[in-house]
């Protein structure tokens, strides 16, 4: 795939954080959970676990002179779940490790209106970011990574993955998805290493809304 069709074919994209999240964001950046760990300096034992491990709740973290921060929950995904999918390919803690490592946007509304209608999100207030995807490419072309599934869900089936489901922007079989796929298909998520330091120059809108309220900002 060519940069300048992931501009054209999904000119926004959209990310879902906690709500009130975005203050510690426009000051610091969209973040990874393991680079939001370090930068609120949390324990190694604790940053381990939220890294490497299954979260079943949210956890809220804080540091002095910083605003809180909450990690969110995995509860799309299970251990047992996410062994069936991965087939012996990757263990549980390289799979999580992976993960935390990213921040994830959806590529399309659809994705988006999916996600925050899911039972664990459904009537939940959400701090919604919208980036240009020109400028996040501008910013993190070579950062940016494309994956055709949800990798963080392993409900209500768990799909085969492995760690190679997450490509840069030329590696990504983009035409053949297309034609499988259609557009909406095509791409499932667009990822981003680490995270973005100056989301701020990204973003065109940010608004506090629920899955009800999406069609009003959007």
């Amino acid at each position: 795939m060519r940069a300048e069709e992931l501009v054209e074919y999904y000119p926004r994209l959209y990310h879902m954080a906690w709500e009130g999240s975005w203050q510690g964001i426009r000051e610091h950046g969209l973040l990874s959970t393991r680079a939001l760990l370090e930068l609120y300096k949390v324990g190694e034992s604790v940053a381990d676990r939220l890294v490497y491990r299954h979260r079943p709740h949210w956890f809220e973290i804080t540091r002095e002179g910083f605003p809180r921060a909450v990690i969110r929950d995995q509860k799309p995904m299970s251990d047992n779940g996410l062994r069936r999918a991965l087939g012996g390919t990757a263990t549980l803690r390289d799979w999580y490790g992976l993960l935390n490592s990213m921040v994830f946007f959806w590529p399309t509304k659809k994705r988006l209106k999916t996600m925050m209608s899911a039972g664990a999100y459904e009537g939940l207030r959400h701090d919604l970011i919208v980036v240009d995807t020109g400028k996040l490419v501008e910013q993190k072309a070579d950062s940016i990574r494309l994956s055709p599934m949800n990798s963080g869900a392993t409900r209500p089936f768990p799909h085969p993955r492995n760690l190679d489901i997450f490509m840069s922007i030329a590696d990504y079989p983009f035409e053949e998805k297309l034609r499988r796929y259609r557009l909406e298909g095509a791409i499932a998520e667009v990822c981003v290493l680490d995270g973005i330091e100056q989301i701020e120059a990204c973003a065109t809108r940010v608004a506090t809304v629920t899955v009800e309220e999406i069609g009003a900002v959007v």
